[in-house]
């Protein structure tokens, strides 16, 4: 494991684009000090970075990018969210507590400790959960300042088969998942994200995965931030749990820059 890997990544997009592509969840790095924490031995923690991981979607968001008219931002975690998950609720509003996967995991993908069961979270929260949380914020207050609106559009992926820690997997696993909030999600962010990825499979709602990230200060009460989560089913662009990418990733890379593309045609519009 390498210690040296930032936190996070902003990187520039268009001045005129309010697209932030966020990717939380694509790296496996774990600082030696976090990993002293874990209970698993290498090889068992090296499975669960197979199981936990959104794996090439920084590529993805990447190639998207650079393919897109109008660039998109980007926010990348650098860090395993074995570290910290920063798309979770810091506190008891978090229903991943119940598998003991909020803010910090203290569980596995399968249910085993990862860590044990009294394991503080404040420290770990504390140096990565909450510096990750300003950063993006400050992100989204600048895509407001300089555009007047902002879009996240997360950037996730998701095996094949349901795992054992999924609260709600029972329902279809198309190859995207659109996930949308009632608030920060308008029906024509959604509609638009269909679209663009028609040519990549069927495209479904809120299963097996709902919802939306927005940082803390703008959620539920700033409706010119959007937000909608991509989810793509591993098998369509790479070998499960956590081999190489293959060619289904272009595909997938021209659909999201159609998405962000339209995201920011659709404010350039009289």
């Amino acid at each position: 494991m390498t210690p040296a890997a930032p936190s996070f990544e902003l990187l520039p997009g268009a001045g005129d684009s309010p697209v932030i592509l966020h990717v939380p969840h694509s790296a496996r790095e774990i600082p030696a000090a976090v990993r002293a924490g874990i209970v698993l031995d290498d090889a068992a923690l090296e499975r669960e970075l197979d199981h936990i991981t959104d794996a090439h979607t920084a590529r993805l968001a990447e190639d998207a990018a650079r393919l897109a008219p109008v660039t998109p931002w980007r926010f990348v975690n650098g860090l395993s969210r074995l570290v910290v998950d920063p798309e979770r609720f810091p506190d008891e509003r978090e229903e991943m507590l119940a598998v003991g996967m909020g803010a910090v995991y203290t569980r596995t993908t399968h249910g085993d400790p990862l860590r044990p069961a009294d394991t503080d979270p404040e420290p770990l929260v504390g140096r990565y959960f909450r510096p990750y949380a300003q950063a993006m914020t400050q992100a989204v207050r600048d895509r407001l300042a300089g555009t007047g609106r902002a879009v996240v559009i997360d950037v996730h992926s998701y095996p094949t088969r349901r795992l054992p820690y999924e609260l709600h997997g029972a329902g279809p696993r198309p190859p995207v998942c659109v996930g949308t909030d009632a608030f920060h999600t308008p029906a024509w962010l959604a509609d638009l994200a269909r679209e663009a990825f028609a040519g990549c499979g069927e495209t479904g709602l809120d299963s097996p995965f709902a919802g939306a990230y927005v940082p803390l200060e703008f959620y539920g009460k700033e409706p010119r931030v959007g937000a909608l989560m991509v989810e793509i089913r591993r098998d369509t662009y790479m070998t499960e749990p956590g081999g190489p990418a293959g060619p289904g990733l272009g595909r997938l890379a021209s659909a999201l820059a159609a998405l962000a593309d339209g995201v920011a045609d659709r404010g350039a519009r009289p």
